[in-house]
């Protein structure tokens, strides 16, 4: 048995909320494996500086500002896609925490509107615009241990997070037959730009509740995407993959 090598060339992505965060590195990773990319983020910001980052990669990168919630944003911006759809990462995703008390309608619409709402949004205009011609067809969606144990002061967020995995789950069992795979990712406690803001007390709390004693790495759930992403991954349909150090034990 040989090791595997992941290898995108002549494949084609879709990555939403790809210029920063975890979405910035599972980019990278497809790129640096000689794959094609189209980030969809909202954020201009973010999107230059992954330009400046990828330029390197121009020839395989391309770019467009896209508001999930907005279904004619979508739509322009798979109408532009400049190459037929291997692999789709719904990644975008936005946190509105409060304690269900004080959780105002404003907060759950927005969770609910980006996170949920816009990943229907997005895979079912991109449906369509994959690659017909190919039998490893990819839809990853990136869920969350919250969504499938919950978190005090995450009602929006947890419940969303639980409906990316009811559809995950859903498109498997629709979708196989068309030569796609669908699964989710469930990330644990990862080390961001966000996360590294807070105290460091806070930091080694959320560590010390990790069975391996750490907060996992973007690195980590990227190779978990590119696994999935594989031609070697053709018969993992409709599962959640946690990627979380063993916290959900």
């Amino acid at each position: 048995m040989k090791n595997t090598n992941f290898d995108f060339k002549n494949k084609n992505a879709v990555v939403t909320g790809g210029a920063a965060g975890i979405g910035f590195q599972i980019t990278k990773s497809f790129l640096e494996a000689g794959g094609n990319v189209s980030i969809w983020d909202y954020s201009e910001q973010a999107l230059q500086n992954a330009k400046t980052e990828f330029a390197q990669y121009a020839s395989q990168v391309h770019l467009t500002q896209v508001d999930v919630t907005n279904r004619e944003s979508v739509a322009n911006a798979a109408a532009a896609l400049p190459w037929a759809v291997d692999i789709l990462v719904n990644n975008a995703g936005i946190t509105r925490d409060k304690s269900f008390a004080k959780m105002g309608p404003e907060d759950w619409d927005a969770v609910i509107s980006t996170n949920l709402t816009g990943l229907f949004n997005v895979t079912k205009t991109l449906l369509e615009k994959f690659n017909s011609a190919s039998a490893h067809k990819r839809i990853i969606s990136i869920s969350s241990v919250v969504g499938l144990y919950g978190n005090f002061g995450q009602t929006n967020y947890a419940a969303a997070k639980a409906g990316v995995i009811g559809m995950a789950k859903t498109w498997g069992k629709e979708l196989g037959r068309k030569g796609f795979t669908s699964n989710a990712i469930a990330p644990g406690f990862i080390k961001t730009a966000m996360t590294m803001k807070m105290p460091t007390e806070v930091l080694d709390g959320m560590a010390a509740k990790v069975p391996v004693a750490r907060l996992g790495e973007t690195e980590d759930i990227a190779n978990a995407c590119l696994f999935l992403a594989s031609e070697q991954a053709g018969y993992i349909n409709g599962t959640v993959l946690s990627v979380d150090g063993g916290i959900v034990l």
